[in-house]
């Protein structure tokens, strides 16, 4: 590859640095006025309770849809949904070719059958080890071990160098599935020379390694081995590998294994067309449910989050028609809380807790494991790969700043830290933040994708908070009141301290608001409207603490 003049090569993060979720990081090549760009992953992150009846979180594309006569493809490391869940909805706006695993792919296509009106995107399957070029870059896919199925980390070559794009990677001696990570083909790398390491940093606050898959399923095992009834373990449904170790743990305790939850049935049907549950035995019905012995049944069931309608939940709740968990039964959490969903899953424990049910989590024994690398392995890849930049990326700030920390101390002699939205250039010369591009979050709220402002979700927020009112004033012919108002208010306090209802004290503000206007003013029906809002939130303010959404109407 010959190298342009004023070529630069730069990294642009769109989503998942400073935050962990919503990855979107971008490559381009080139002069400034005439860069190519690739796309690595398109992720997604959930809503929390600030946020009420949004359904996803997206990244702000807006920079990249400007260039998109640029754009030469996406590439998608892995099919967790922060790098991949975003794709059915972006790729309209991206329209650029789609590179991903025989995993990936097989797990995209299910969630488009599920989604009425998701596109159809076309795809290049890649696979480990496998190279390919994308506009002015070659990319070598270089497996690594994580929490799901064909997880890889790229390296991507231009004329300005070599960038090591490590995706979500750990080393694990043993993983359940594979692959174990590559260590040659890292070092390899490392020998020819690389510019940059773009490295995850989640676990970067934690010493040591994380333990084996294996470890895990022998943990597993023993819970299970040791329980009187049922055994439930929830996982996320994505781990292809824990659910492997589960089934394994079940058959060796002389267990058989039911599957609760749509999206594990559609995790492991995918697995299974691949060959990755090849030996394990079969899982059974829920209506054989029944007829099992309970110290015989270990159910795999979605809801470690905390979701409200997860099997997990439904089951804490006794809301299932045909299975059931009672005092004595065993209740696993192979699974990490995600930061916002503590909540949510105490609720789900404080219920099993009542019904008798025991609940074991990692504290109580080694029943899970972080897809993520320890301090003590991302040493080990700085070793193996000795590159000139490490940008620490995949995590909040405290995460970045550990791992731009332990980079530099590890001799790794340019670090940079950047966030959302910076363009930070990595060649020529010595990396440097050169640009900030627009970035951000929009948001799926049902059918529709627009920012807070466009979905309504500012004042959605606001209607949670303090309510709405409805006012509706009528003047005759002579611009006088002709009734009172009709006022209509959800959400909003009854009475006041002293019992006088809220609604006499707002339709006599509004009737005061009226009356305070001589009556010339009054043809200005914007006048009229104005101060009736604003006297009617002010009532509600003094009497309640609160200033409601008011909507006036006012007609003649």
């Amino acid at each position: 590859m010959a190298k342009a003049e004023n070529a630069e090569l730069v990294f642009v993060p769109l989503g998942g640095v400073g935050e962990i979720g919503m990855n979107f990081a971008l490559y381009g090549y080139g002069p400034p006025s005439a860069r190519e760009w690739i796309v690595i992953d398109v992720g997604v992150t959930f809503p929390d309770a600030s946020l009420p009846g949004v359904d996803l979180v997206l990244p702000d594309t807006r920079f990249i849809e400007e260039n998109l006569a640029n754009l030469r493809g996406i590439i998608i490391t892995h099919a967790h949904e922060d790098h991949y869940g975003a794709l059915l909805d972006t790729w309209p706006k991206l329209k650029a070719p789609v590179w991903m695993t025989p995993f990936s792919a097989g797990l995209l296509e299910a969630k488009r059958q599920g989604e009425q009106g998701a596109p159809k995107i076309p795809l290049t399957i890649y696979r480990a080890g496998e190279k390919f070029t994308v506009g002015p870059f070659e990319i070598e896919a270089i497996p690594v071990a994580h929490s799901i199925p064909e997880p890889m980390s790229l390296a991507i070559t231009s004329p300005a160098g070599t960038v090591i794009h490590t995706g979500d990677w750990k080393i694990d001696p043993e993983p359940t599935i594979g692959p174990k990570t590559d260590e040659a083909r890292f070092r390899a790398y490392g020998d020819k020379g690389v510019l940059a390491l773009i490295c995850d940093s989640t676990n970067a606050l934690r010493e040591g390694e994380s333990p084996s898959e294996v470890a895990v399923g022998e943990g597993l095992k023993g819970v299970i081995q040791a329980a009187k009834g049922r055994v439930a373990v929830t996982t996320f449904s994505s781990n292809v590998g824990r659910i492997v170790s589960i089934a394994k743990a079940a058959r060796d305790a002389g267990r058989q294994c039911l599957v609760l939850g749509r999206s594990l049935k559609r995790v492991i049907d995918v697995a299974d067309e691949l060959g990755y549950m090849d030996g394990l035995p079969e899982f059974i019905a829920e209506e054989d449910f029944g007829f099992i012995p309970r110290e015989n049944l270990v159910i795999i069931c979605t809801g470690s989050q905390g979701e409200p309608l997860a099997a997990l939940a439904k089951l804490s709740r006794e809301e299932m028609k045909s299975v059931s968990l009672t005092a004595g039964d065993t209740v696993v959490f192979s699974s990490r809380t995600i930061p916002g969903n503590e909540k949510a899953i105490l609720e789900i424990k404080n219920r099993l807790i009542d019904l008798g049910i025991k609940i074991i989590e990692d504290g109580d024994a080694l029943v899970h494991v972080s897809g993520h690398p320890r301090r003590s392995e991302l040493r080990k890849m700085y070793e193996w790969v000795r590159p000139q930049i490490g940008v620490p990326v995949h995590g909040e700030a405290a995460h970045l700043v550990a791992q731009g920390s332990l980079m530099s101390t590890s001799g790794i002699g340019q670090v940079a830290q950047v966030r959302d939205g910076d363009m930070l250039r990595l060649a020529p010369g010595p990396a440097t933040i050169i640009d900030q591009v627009p970035f951000g979050r929009i948001y799926k709220d049902g059918n529709l994708i627009g920012t807070d402002q466009a979905m309504g979700i500012r004042d959605r927020r606001k209607l949670s908070f303090a309510g709405h009112v409805a006012v509706n004033v009528v003047l005759d012919d002579k611009y006088e009141l002709a009734g009172d108002p009709d006022l209509v208010a959800i959400g909003v306090a009854e009475a006041d301290a002293s019992g006088e209802t809220l609604e006499d004290l707002m339709i006599d503000a509004a009737v005061g608001a009226v009356d305070s206007i001589p009556r010339q003013r009054r043809k200005d029906l914007d006048l009229v409207q104005e101060a009736v809002r604003r006297a009617v939130r002010g009532a509600a303010n003094e009497a309640w603490g609160k200033k409601p959404l008011v909507t006036v109407f006012v007609t003649r």
